[in-house]
C-alpha cells in the first residue's frame, strides 16, 4: 500500500471592495458572470456555472448542449461568511474539499480560499496541487473585477 504525505492546501486572500454580502453573493449565486469558463471548465466555451445554494446543493456547469458536468457538492452553506464544497471536477479523480471565507476588512471584504486533500490523489497530488495553485489566481482575479 503506497502512503501519501499530506500536501499543503492551496491557500489564496484577494481584497475586494465590496461589502461581504456582496463579495459572498457575487462568488455563489453570480458564479456564471465571472467564473473563467473559457479556461476552466469541462465543456468550455459557452459553458454556464451553476449554483445551487444551501448544503447539498451542487455546483457545476451546464454545456451549450444541455449536459450538465458536476464540479461540486455544497458541505457548508453560512451565508455570508464561508462556504465548503466537495471539490470533484474530474470525475476520474478523487475529491478534493475547498473552503472560501468572507471576512469584513475595512470598508471591503477578504476573500481567503482554501483548497485541501491532494493527498487523495493516487499520485500523491503533487501535480494536482501546483495547477490548482495557478489556476486559482486567475478565477480570484476573475471574481474581483466581477465584485466591485
Amino acid at each position: 500500500m503506497t502512503q501519501h504525505t499530506a500536501l499543503e492546501p492551496v491557500r489564496k486572500q484577494i481584497s475586494i471592495d465590496c461589502d461581504v454580502d456582496t463579495a459572498f453573493r457575487t462568488f455563489t449565486d453570480d458564479i456564471a458572470t465571472w467564473w473563467p469558463v473559457e479556461s476552466h471548465s469541462i465543456a468550455g466555451e459557452g459553458t454556464t456555472a451553476v449554483f445551487e445554494p444551501g448544503v447539498g446543493g451542487r455546483l457545476y456547469e451546464r454545456a451549450p448542449d444541455g449536459q450538465e458536468h458536476d464540479w461540486g457538492a455544497i458541505l457548508i452553506y453560512e451565508p455570508p461568511h464561508r462556504v465548503v464544497l466537495e471539490w470533484k471536477v474530474n470525475p476520474a479523480a478523487p475529491p478534493t474539499e475547498l473552503e472560501v471565507r468572507f471576512r469584513a476588512d475595512g470598508d471591503g471584504t477578504r476573500v481567503e480560499l482554501e483548497h485541501r486533500g491532494w493527498e487523495q490523489y493516487p499520485s500523491g497530488g503533487d501535480d494536482e496541487r501546483g495547477s490548482y495553485d495557478a489556476g486559482w489566481d486567475t478565477v480570484l482575479g476573475r471574481f474581483r473585477e466581477a465584485a466591485l
